[in-house]
């Protein structure tokens, strides 16, 4: 029986293409159509876009993106397993799907032959998804070539990206993801949905980029910032930024930046003065 694409089953294809979901890899495959189409809907509008697409698989996600659609998918795999599977859905859907056989942690995304608006939507390897997510926000130059990311993370790594200030979760991840976008929780996926099934929950996550964060920093200066502060979380600030400059407590004062508080009191644009006024710090030396 076909699926709404009129190609096999994703099960079949599997099958029959004797894939077995490698750990090495972070591969889980998502199965249920239904998820993988709202996955796609979630990246709407679709007819217009450019879509790329980081980890595909046999093609899940990539046959929902088109089969709702997307104008065009650049899909982005490793694993020359998948390749036939991915081939065979190039074939259906002419000049719509390019596929490149290729690390994503290799790739200079904005040197893709890209068309405008272009987006990512992915559901990303668990074990490279925090490093891609952070290359794509560290895009230079600000706004970067995707209007909006559509991801796919464990959940827990969700609930860190939307943190706000004064919970466990809230870290580096979520003061650099919330100075340079605007992300949203859209919905979860449970585990049983993938096979195999993993040991922890799924969620997607929706990123609109600020066009002109705000205030304005150097995004290097910024992880650093965020590194020391958040490295030692436990510590108040003028002990953790000690390693950034030997009177911290001269850097945070004129700030207006508590030296008692700790990392996870701060808002983002804290992280941000911080930063600045390291960098103002360090020319007049």
């Amino acid at each position: 029986m076909s699926a709404p694409d009129g190609l096999p089953p994703l099960r079949d294809v599997i099958r029959d293409l004797g894939l077995q979901a490698r750990r090495s890899l972070g591969q889980n495959f998502l199965l249920d159509f239904n998820l993988t189409r709202r996955i796609a809907r979630a990246g709407a509008p679709l007819a217009e876009a450019t879509i790329v697409e980081v980890g595909p698989g046999p093609g899940g996600l990539t046959r929902a993106l088109l089969l709702e659609g997307a104008k065009r998918v650049i899909a982005i795999e490793k694993d020359a397993r998948c390749l036939p599977a991915l081939a065979a859905i190039a074939a259906r859907y002419p000049g719509r799907l390019e596929v490149i056989g290729a690390d994503a942690m290799d790739i200079d995304y904005a040197s893709l032959p890209l068309q405008r608006p272009a987006r990512i939507v992915a559901n990303l390897p668990y074990g490279v998804a925090t490093p891609l997510l952070i290359g794509w926000l560290k895009t230079s130059p600000w706004p970067p070539w995707f209007d909006r990311l559509v991801l796919m993370f464990q959940r827990e790594v969700a609930l860190r990206i939307v943190a706000k200030p004064g919970g466990k979760d809230y870290g580096r991840l979520s003061v650099l993801t919330q100075w340079r976008t605007t992300p949203r929780l859209l919905f979860g996926i449970p585990a049983a949905a993938f096979t195999p099934r993993p040991k922890v929950e799924s969620a997607v996550v929706e990123f609109v980029p600020r066009e002109r964060p705000d205030p304005s920093c150097d995004v290097q200066a910024l992880e650093r910032v965020t590194a020391a502060a958040f490295g030692q979380r436990r510590k108040m600030l003028r002990s953790s930024l000690r390693q950034l400059t030997p009177d911290s407590e001269a850097l945070l004062g004129p700030l207006g930046i508590d030296p008692k508080a700790r990392a996870e009191e701060l808002q983002v644009a804290d992280f941000c003065r911080i930063a600045n006024a390291l960098a103002t710090l360090k020319l007049g030396q």
